[in-house]
């Protein structure tokens, strides 16, 4: 076996005792892997306990925590003045956070911004970033101080309810939590990477945090639907609809993993009842209409978003959209312009969920640090319970530090009513003793902090009314430490009195506050769907044009046939096909050698002029003719026929094809072109057939097979020729034909007796007036 890699490393003097002894005692041979993974997992538990992950007690990493105690030092209360971030940041890297200003700085930016915290703790003032996504400004230039939430986070620092610990350079002390009753774990969320983990926390509404954990109180059975109840789901700072079902939320709540949909809200504002106008459609002049977006997801930078709108605008993947704008003041506004007033509005917003951020994922994954700074991935039930646990022992730690200040002020209103009761001998002992303290230890059974504070007493509390109120407060003092003693050892009345504790807390942020009422609407909504590409379209009725040359246009609005004969073309070119169709519409071409093409009806030139080529746009073989150009419709049938006298129907949707290329369709026979390729009448129940030879047959269309691709079956036999016309249709109402001339008449037989037969027969020679040139139309 290889030998493993090995360095040397120095003996330590903290290590020494655990090291194997070495040749040179200076140092040691370590395999390298050995080495590196002992190394790396002290980083990598530093990176998680002391960066990354949030504590679950009060829900903050150290630099935030390092921050507001140093904002406490520095007595930034909400009553007082705003202080330089700059100095804020030099006291916190100085003495509590060894690392660099801008990473300091950029935790304090985020704790100031109303649209990053639910509930912010730093009140800022001057150039704190917007929600636009620019950066706040330097921190010389901008200003802060404490907020009403951070002062109730840190409630009860000076009563003993946690620990402290030496600061890195052991100059000073910070708390290893802060003890305050605000539930800022769930109510301001955290996000953070640390190694192998990573911790992402939707913010939540306060006041339904605290009825969430007022039911465990009363009842640590409650299940996690009993809770969810209360906790909604996430509310987030910006607002927004949260669009997901009951179960979705339910499972990622059990699991303390899963993700939410968060869409934008399209809203014009609220009505006379504050509820929003759900639809965001504002109505203008003329029947135009534009939609308000009032609200975006969480996290997204308005300036991106409205870039990304402009960008689908720009590359024409949104055409019903016409315009973007941002009319935002201090409201959020942005103003989404449709083409037209045809436009779907849902449409368009389905679009904007699939294509921009206006809809976007937020993932739910609770890891955080427990009270043995364990990382957990915890359910919202044992999160909340361990909540509660730290909320308990904070409790009661606060009551014993109470005890311990009231036992030591008893001590000494036991010794001034002693002094009060023997005043003369006490005055004479000072008068008259060198060392007076000792004598009257002795004399009066006094502990030394007793005789202290007589000798400390001034002259002017000498009086009989001082005695009555040291009663008076030997006896309140009792009362309240047999209180504290009894909730010292009564889990109930611990209970009892954090309920009391979070419902006053809760009238603080409760629901019908303005800080405290819930901004983000949880409502199911379906997933985003797919958006058909018509649907993108602007619906405008158009004449499509195309020539015997092959140019193709598309005039607006649909023109009479009667008036297709004005149509203006280059010289020598003349009208080959024209057709009724919509913008939303695809057409299919089709070519003599079988191929079918598709081009959209709103790709096609304008009709001012002459169009462009449609071999620009399809790859059609320079030899092919064009011999139909029709409508493609849901669900239509197409009767194809080539000149060798086969035929078949196939489906429109079958021959649909997107690429230039097309899609061969006709297995054709050596010199045989396809001729026919009409649609078929949702009515029709037969099918006519007239070849060179001027033989027509007559038979029904259950006889012609429907096929994707093929040759298809014989239709009509010839002896010389092949096949000149076929068409569909209603036997009933007879067989009908175009007259010569520029008549426009048409004339029908009835009568079709003579010329019905069986597919694929010789046929005889069609009625009196049929046209010469052996066409249908």
């Amino acid at each position: 076996m290889a030998r493993q890699p090995c360095y040397r490393r120095p003996i330590m003097a903290s290590t020494t005792d655990d090291l194997p002894p070495s040749e040179s005692g200076t140092s040691i041979d370590t395999p390298f892997d050995s080495a590196l993974s002992q190394r790396y997992l002290v980083y990598a538990l530093s990176t998680i306990t002391a960066r990354s992950l949030p504590d679950l007690r009060d829900g903050l990493k150290p630099v935030h925590r390092r921050l507001l105690w140093a904002m406490r030092a520095m007595r930034l209360d909400p009553s007082q003045g705003y202080k330089k971030s700059a100095r804020v940041v030099g006291d916190v890297i100085g003495k509590f956070h060894p690392h660099g200003d801008t990473a300091v700085y950029d935790a304090m930016v985020r704790l100031a911004q109303d649209f990053s915290l639910r509930y912010p703790l730093v009140d800022g003032q001057g150039n704190f970033g917007n929600i636009d996504g620019d950066n706040a400004a330097a921190y010389r230039y901008t200003e802060a101080r404490l907020t009403r939430v951070a002062v109730d986070l840190m409630q009860g620092l000076d009563e003993g309810t946690v620990d402290f610990r030496p600061t890195y350079n052991g100059e000073d002390e910070e708390p290893e939590i802060m003890p305050g009753l605000f539930p800022n774990l769930l109510a301001n969320g955290a996000s953070g990477i640390a190694v192998g983990m990573a911790t992402n926390i939707p913010p939540h509404n306060a006041a339904e945090v605290i009825d969430a954990a007022l039911l465990l109180i009363d009842n640590p059975k409650a299940g996690l639907s009993d809770l969810l109840d209360h906790v909604k789901g996430p509310d987030f700072p910006t607002g927004g609809i949260v669009a997901e079902n009951a179960e979705t939320i339910a499972q990622a709540y059990e699991s303390g993993r899963g993700s939410f949909r968060v869409r934008a809200r399209f809203s014009i504002g609220k009505d006379a009842d504050g509820k929003w106008e759900a639809d965001g459609i504002e109505k203008l002049s003329g029947g135009t209409w534009q939609l308000v977006i009032s609200e975006i997801p969480y996290g997204v930078a308005k300036g991106k978003l409205i870039e990304q709108v402009a960008q689908l605008i720009a590359d024409r993947k949104l055409p019903i959209l016409e315009d973007v704008r941002d009319e935002s003041a201090e409201d959020l506004r942005i103003v989404l312009v449709p083409k037209s007033r045809n436009v779907d509005a849902e449409v368009l917003k389905d679009s904007l969920y699939r294509l921009t951020d206006l809809e976007s994922r937020f993932a739910l994954n609770l890891n955080v640090l427990d009270a043995t700074r364990t990382p957990k991935v915890m359910g919202l039930k044992q999160l909340l319970t361990e909540w509660l646990q730290h909320q308990i022992i904070v409790l009661v730690r606060r009551a014993e530090h109470r005890i311990a200040k009231i036992d030591d002020r008893l001590e000494l209103v036991a010794g001034y009513i002693i002094a009060f009761l023997n005043l003369d001998r006490i005055i004479e002992i000072i008068r008259t003793e060198d060392e007076p303290k000792p004598v009257m230890i002795a004399e009066f059974e006094l502990t030394d902090r007793q005789a202290e504070a007589i000798l400390n007493m001034r002259l002017r509390s000498l009086r009989k009314l001082e005695e009555m109120e040291l009663k008076r407060e030997q006896t309140d003092l009792t009362a309240e430490r047999e209180e504290l003693a009894k909730l010292v050892e009564s889990p109930a009345r611990q209970r009892t009195r954090l309920r009391k504790d979070l419902e006053r807390l809760r009238g603080v942020y409760g629901l019908d506050t303005s800080l405290g009422a819930r901004r983000t609407t949880i409502a199911e909504a379906a997933p985003t769907r797919e958006i058909p590409l018509d649907a993108m379209i602007e619906k405008e009725p158009v004449t499509v044009i195309l020539s015997k040359r092959g140019w193709i246009r598309a005039q607006r609005g649909h023109v009479a046939p009667d008036q297709w004969g004005e149509f203006k073309f280059k010289e020598g070119d003349e009208l080959l096909f024209a057709a009724h169709a919509q913008t939303t519409d695809k057409l299919l071409i089709a070519a003599s050698d079988g191929r079918f093409f598709t081009v959209g009806a709103d790709k096609l030139p304008g009709g001012r002029g002459f169009g462009e080529p449609l071999r620009l746009m399809v790859d059609i073989d320079p030899d092919a003719r064009i011999v139909a150009m029709v409508p493609a419709s849901a669900g239509g049938r197409l009767l194809l026929a080539s000149t060798s006298g086969h035929g078949f129907i196939v489906n429109t949707d079958d021959v649909t094809a997107e690429t230039r290329k097309g899609r061969n369709v006709v297995n054709l026979k050596p010199r045989a072109a396809l001729v026919v390729a009409r649609p078929i009448a949702p009515g029709d129940d037969s099918v006519a057939v007239v070849g060179d030879n001027r033989k027509l047959v007559v038979f029904p269309l259950a006889e012609v097979p429907v096929m994707g691709r093929g040759q298809g079956v014989m239709l009509q036999r010839y002896r010389d020729g092949g096949l000149s016309d076929a068409v569909s249709f209603v036997l009933a109402e007879g067989l009908s034909w175009a007259m010569g001339g520029d008549s426009g008449r048409t004339r029908t037989e009835t009568d079709l007796a003579p010329w019905r037969v069986a597919r694929g027969a010789a046929g005889r020679m069609p009625p009196t007036g049929f046209p010469r040139n052996n066409r249908f139309a």
